[in-house]
C-alpha cells in the first residue's frame, strides 16, 4: 500500500507515498483513500490510515492538515489539525504528511538528518512561493537539502487559463526563472489562451532559484496512472464527484 522512493536518504529517515492500492475504500474513493474531507465513510478512512501508520518504519504518529492551497507552514503536532499546506519536523517518529490527487507534494530533508518538511503544491502554492518557505521553515541552506517532488499531474493534463501563467510570471525572482516558467508552458492546440503547466519544471525553477540541487522524482504522472494515484481531473473526466487522496510522507525514525 506504500511506495519507497529509491533515492539516497540519511540512514535515520524515512520517506514513503501511498498508494491507491490497499485500503479498504470503495465507490469513487475504490482503494486506500486516506482523506476525510472528501465525502468518504470516516471509519474507513481511518482504518487506511491506522494501516498507512503501520506500516512505515520508525513512524509513531502522522501529523496531517486541513491543506487550504494557501501559503502557511507550521510545526508539525499529532492530534492537530491547522489550516495549511506545509509542515516541518525534528522529532523522531513523527511523519510531516500531505495528501494530493494531483497537485504535487515535495518532500524537503537536511542532508544531517536533523529536520524534514513536507509541502502540498498546488498551483497557488506553487507560484506564492510555498517551497521555499517549507525550506525556510528548517533552516535549509543551498547545499544542506534534499527534495522530493511526489507523483503530480503530467503537463500533457494539466490545462489552465492564461491568468495561471501571468501568476508564475509575477511570482518569478530572475530572468533566468522567467525563461524556465516559459519552457514549463505549452499553449493549448485546442482552447486559446489555455496552456499546459510542467507542474516539476515549475518546481525545479524555484528549487534552482534557492540554490537547490539534490533533487529526486519529478517522472510521475497522477493522471496516467490509474493502477496507484487517484487524479482529481481524471475524476471530473469520467464524471465523478469525488475522489480519494494519496499521501506522501517524511519523518525522522524513532
Amino acid at each position: 500500500m506504500i511506495i519507497q522512493p529509491d533515492i539516497a536518504l540519511p540512514p535515520q529517515l524515512g520517506i514513503a507515498i501511498s498508494s491507491r492500492q490497499g485500503g479498504s475504500s470503495s465507490g469513487p474513493y475504490r482503494g486506500n483513500n486516506l482523506a476525510l474531507h472528501v465525502g468518504d465513510d470516516a471509519q474507513v478512512v481511518e482504518a487506511n490510515r491506522a494501516a498507512l501508520l503501520a506500516s512505515l518504519d520508525g513512524a509513531n504518529a502522522i501529523a496531517w492538515l486541513n491543506q487550504v492551497h494557501g501559503l502557511e507552514v507550521v510545526a508539525a503536532e499529532p492530534g492537530q489539525l491547522p489550516n495549511a499546506d506545509a509542515s516541518h519536523s525534528c522529532e523522531a517518529g513523527l511523519a510531516c504528511a500531505v495528501m494530493t490527487a494531483d497537485c504535487l507534494p515535495v518532500l524537503i530533508w537536511r542532508l544531517d538528518g536533523s529536520a524534514v518538511a513536507a509541502a502540498h503544491a498546488g498551483w497557488r502554492g506553487l507560484a506564492g512561493g510555498i517551497i521555499s518557505r517549507a525550506l525556510k521553515s528548517i533552516s535549509a541552506g543551498p547545499g544542506d537539502v534534499g527534495v522530493y517532488l511526489g507523483p503530480a499531474i503530467g503537463q500533457r493534463h494539466f490545462e489552465v487559463g492564461v491568468e495561471v501563467l501571468e501568476a508564475f510570471f509575477e511570482s518569478a525572482q530572475s530572468a533566468a526563472q522567467l525563461e524556465a516558467i516559459s519552457a514549463a508552458s505549452q499553449p493549448s492546440l485546442k482552447q486559446p489562451l489555455k496552456y499546459h503547466l510542467d507542474l516539476y519544471q515549475l518546481a525545479r525553477a524555484e528549487l534552482s532559484e534557492y540554490g537547490v540541487t539534490e533533487i529526486y522524482g519529478g517522472d510521475a504522472c497522477s493522471y496516467s496512472d490509474t493502477e496507484h494515484c487517484y487524479s482529481h481531473r481524471r475524476a471530473q473526466a469520467e464524471g465523478l464527484a469525488a475522489t480519494g487522496r494519496m499521501a506522501s510522507l517524511i519523518w525522522r525514525k524513532a
